[in-house]
């Protein structure tokens, strides 16, 4: 795993490759859509090393427009791992979504919690800090991800309040043995390489167009929801932005995600996950190696 233009997903699939017998299991919360390919980076060329294709499982299962959940990708992962070890191979989990990451590998316990619109309607017009009070009053906040946004603590303490009021049965979960390697890159490096990508999609792969493809069968509101490119191309390409207030505005965007990302990792470590931290910077097949020799040493 690492921020986004850290290069997890080729150093992925050349250990793959090296494994032999491996297969990639996504963990990113937006290549799970069809036809949103280059403003989620998928890469697909990258699975392919030495001519040979690498398996990866995950990505384009679902129409561009759905909004899926972990509830739903915690699924969609377990039938994906089982079906990798069924087959004898090993599963290498890649992406950047470090809450999807974390639920794998803690387990977390998910179950499906309807909408409550009555507690939505009580809930409506409190501030930030007043929804926050409410949350922590039912349960400890161990990160500030539940209460980035009014609707993100409504959520939660929809979640809560549905917990408190149903028996949860425990879910049987796999335990996983696993090793974490978490890429990590020079802030200026991953500056740098976040405002070249972009340009790059937008100048080389027509990522616009792709945008107004989607927009021809998709609301723009559906497209915002997906947010970073999503959102400011949508906004471009329905006039709400120019050209250049977009760009500024997208890359300044990147660059504050992928600086939640490495947050998130770090906050990872000290609830408990051991990550092997790689300079991003090295050669690859370097970085290769130091894998290989984490997962099988000496």
């Amino acid at each position: 795993m690492g921020p986004t233009a850290s290069g997890k997903t080729t150093l992925a699939a050349h250990v793959a490759a090296r494994l032999g017998n491996a297969e990639i299991l996504s963990a990113d919360s937006r290549q799970l859509y069809r036809g949103m390919d280059i403003g989620t980076g998928k890469d697909l060329a990258d699975y392919i090393v030495g001519g040979r294709q690498i398996p990866y499982h995950l990505i384009d299962i679902a129409p561009a427009g759905e909004r899926r959940n972990l509830f739903q990708y915690q699924q969609d992962f377990w039938q994906a791992y089982g079906d990798v070890v069924a087959r004898g191979h090993k599963p290498i989990m890649c992406g950047g979504t470090g809450l999807y990451i974390e639920s794998v590998l803690k387990g977390y316990r998910m179950v499906p919690v309807p909408e409550n619109h009555a507690l939505r309607q009580s809930l409506e017009g409190k501030s930030l800090g007043e929804l926050t009070e409410i949350l922590a009053s039912m349960k400890t906040l161990h990160n500030t991800t539940d209460v980035d946004t009014p609707k993100r603590a409504i959520r939660a303490i929809e979640i809560q309040q549905y917990y408190l009021e149903h028996h949860i049965p425990e879910r049987e979960v796999p335990r996983l043995e696993s090793l974490t390697v978490g890429l990590h890159i020079d802030r200026e490096l991953r500056r740098r390489r976040i405002t070249e990508r972009l340009h790059h999609r937008l100048e080389q792969q027509d990522m616009v167009g792709e945008v107004r493809r989607l927009l021809e069968h998709l609301a723009p509101e559906d497209l915002i929801y997906y947010g970073l490119e999503y959102k400011y191309l949508t906004l471009y390409c329905t006039g709400r932005l120019s050209y250049d207030e977009m760009l500024s505005q997208l890359e300044t965007a990147i660059h504050q995600f992928a600086k939640r990302q490495m947050t998130w990792f770090r906050g990872m470590e000290r609830r408990g996950t051991p990550i092997h931290w790689i300079d991003a910077a090295l050669p690859l097949e370097d970085k290769v190696e130091q894998v290989m020799r984490l997962i099988r040493p000496q």
